[in-house]
């Protein structure tokens, strides 16, 4: 489907803010509510919405350590990609995990309260996973951006 521009205000809205109404959400695109309302259902249906959700302030809840690591595995561990994505899926720890191109096989975002955290979360699990060669991290020492909103000016 394609998506026309009523759509992409309505997703833009959605994600700036995912406790809007319809009927707040159809104010703002000039539609009535029932028409937005459907349109809305759409989008999710077809999976243009995965989920509402709050976001949380990770320092408030004193998160403060911010951790990427580039996670290589050995030639045997390419084989069993598998399973170090069904490990690495269960760490809660780990926000978000990416299988690189070039020199890397994965690049994780890693969230902790502090550095000891992330030492024994090292030590206990993530050195254990399976297939892994080598592990290189850098600590992010304060955020300039962080956005979850997509932009869909580009698309």
């Amino acid at each position: 489907m394609n998506l026309d521009k009523i759509d992409r205000k309505i997703l833009k809205l959605i994600q700036r803010d995912a406790s809007l109404t319809a009927s707040e959400i159809a104010e703002q695109v000039n539609l009535s509510q029932p028409p937005c309302w459907r349109r809305i259902k759409r989008l999710e249906d077809e999976g243009y919405i995965r989920a509402r959700v709050g976001l949380l302030n990770r320092q408030k809840l004193g998160l403060n350590t911010v951790i990427y690591t580039e996670v290589k595995l050995t030639a045997n561990g390419r084989q069993e990609l598998h399973a170090f994505e069904e490990r690495i899926r269960e760490v809660p720890e780990v926000t978000e995990c990416y299988v690189m191109l070039g020199r890397v096989d994965f690049l994780l975002c890693i969230v902790t309260k502090d550095m000891e955290h992330y030492e024994r979360l090292y030590r206990d699990v993530l050195s254990q996973l399976p297939g892994v060669q080598e592990f290189n991290s850098s600590v992010a020492m304060s955020e300039i951006k962080l956005s979850t909103e997509l932009p869909l000016d580009a698309i």
